[in-house]
């Protein structure tokens, strides 16, 4: 026995039983029925896999109507269903209509048996594979909502540097511009990426994030575009990029002020002509994606000394966003701790915690040189550590900026070198991490290095 329910909807009664006998023998339900006028009740009712729906119903003509009718009455209620027409040999042209209206395939009266039951087993597994498509597609849709709803969201609190970049996301959301949010390390420009995701007609796809300073010049085509088996040495299978992965999306390159103009050739190319080719192929993919790009660095300059294409600017700068650092909205930061707070105690299960108004006045007159994500952490250490429901001013130790240190008592070029000098042995001589940290291309930062005989 095969596992599946086959409907038959036929108004010739021997027929019918002839037709529903050879089938019981074979399949685990049968379900025979002379007046179409049961179908909606039974598919309500029974989990059906395959219709044989016949094309021809006593009518005033009888013009094939009626079989175009009931077809699509089927899929209107399951748009997966198998639907099999049978038709008299007559009738082939109206068969043909059917399959066009979205039958699978027709069975000419009386059925050869082998043919009948081929017919029926296509059916039935290209029901199983729709089933596990439109499966695999809500399963998706529900994963996206997740990793898109999963996270800290932004809040715009109270001052006017805020408000006035929140009405810039509600208006420029809606369209597909692209759009450069500008800032300094810690602003939280990803979340403001991530705001306009949300407010899109996008929002229901992923946005793919990608940090441009973390990529290096050779994998930058095999990340962004993907590759296919054996392109390489390690290309083993094929592979998405993400360009592909955000196909309908949005599409956020963080720290683009990063890129290599090799690299920024590329990216412009494809922004140019909405297609990809991944890493030894020759097929052109065209790509639908909304692209919203950030950086610390001041790309103007950048164009200014040759080191960003004035094109590409133009590209990825249809609208710009400058996010404020946090010391130039004070009012925002008892805003800000307040919902740091309420995420991070029930993150480790802390209850209820407060921060007493002396704690709220020292976090409002530090600088915040990490700015929101510093103002975070702060707050996630405090909850971690502290054994009392509400935070005291010594539950936060805030270390001296080395900035600040540094202008006290050396040059502007002895402070330079020490800063790189400091981030080099914090990040094991990582080029990437270290320039993505200290705001500058890598270039810039081999120039430093050699200068400074580092």
């Amino acid at each position: 026995m095969i596992t599946g329910t086959i409907l038959i909807v036929d108004e010739d009664r021997d027929f019918l039983k002839l037709l529903e006998e050879t089938l019981q023998r074979e399949y685990e339900q049968v379900i025979a029925i002379t007046s179409p006028q049961r179908i909606n009740d039974i598919l309500r009712k029974t989990e059906v896999d395959v219709v044989l729906l016949e094309a021809n119903y006593k009518s005033v003509v009888r013009n094939g109507n009626e079989g175009l009718y009931w077809l699509k009455e089927i899929l209107d209620y399951d748009s997966n269903m198998s639907v099999v027409i049978l038709t008299d040999s007559g009738d082939i042209e109206q068969a043909v209509r059917s399959i066009k209206e979205g039958a699978i395939d027709f069975i000419l009266k009386p059925p050869d048996r082998n043919r009948l039951l081929t017919t029926i087993n296509n059916a039935l597994q290209l029901r199983l594979s729709r089933l596990e498509a439109y499966s695999l597609k809500e399963d998706n849709r529900q994963l996206k909502k997740v990793i898109n709803n999963g996270r800290i969201k932004i809040i715009q609190g109270a001052s006017p540097t805020m408000i006035n970049v929140m009405n810039i996301v509600k208006k420029v959301a809606g369209t597909d511009a692209n759009v450069l949010i500008t800032g300094e390390n810690g602003t939280g420009k990803e979340l403001i990426a991530r705001e306009i995701h949300n407010r899109s007609a996008r929002s229901g796809e992923l946005m793919v994030s990608v940090d441009m300073g973390s990529i290096t010049e050779t994998l930058f085509e095999s990340e962004l575009f993907g590759h296919v088996k054996g392109a390489f040495t390690d290309a083993k299978e094929d592979r998405k990029g993400k360009f592909e992965l955000a196909q309908k999306g949005t599409l956020f390159l963080d720290e683009i002020g990063n890129l290599s103009l090799p690299c920024q050739a590329k990216l412009l190319s494809v922004l140019q002509n909405r297609y990809i080719v991944r890493v030894g192929s020759n097929r052109q993919i065209p790509v639908d994606i909304r692209l919203v790009c950030a950086t610390n660095c001041d790309l103007i300059q950048m164009v200014s000394e040759g080191r960003f294409r004035e094109d590409l600017l133009y590209r990825i700068n249809t609208i710009m966003i400058e996010v404020p650092p946090l010391r130039d909205r004070v009012d925002d930061i008892p805003i800000l701790a307040n919902y740091f707070l309420r995420v991070h105690s029930e993150r480790y299960n802390k209850g209820q915690m407060k921060i007493s108004t002396p704690a709220l006045e020292k976090l409002a007159n530090h600088d915040w040189p990490g700015n929101v994500r510093e103002l975070q952490h702060s707050i996630e250490k405090a909850v971690i550590m502290s054994d009392n429901p509400i935070l005291k001013p010594s539950d936060f130790a805030f270390s001296t900026s080395p900035v600040r240190i540094a202008s006290q008592e050396m040059t502007l070029e002895e402070m330079e070198r020490k800063m790189v000098a400091e981030s080099l042995r914090k990040y094991d001589n990582n080029i990437s991490i270290v320039s993505r940290k200290l705001g500058v291309t890598r270039q810039t930062l081999y120039n430093k290095m050699k200068v400074y005989g580092l």
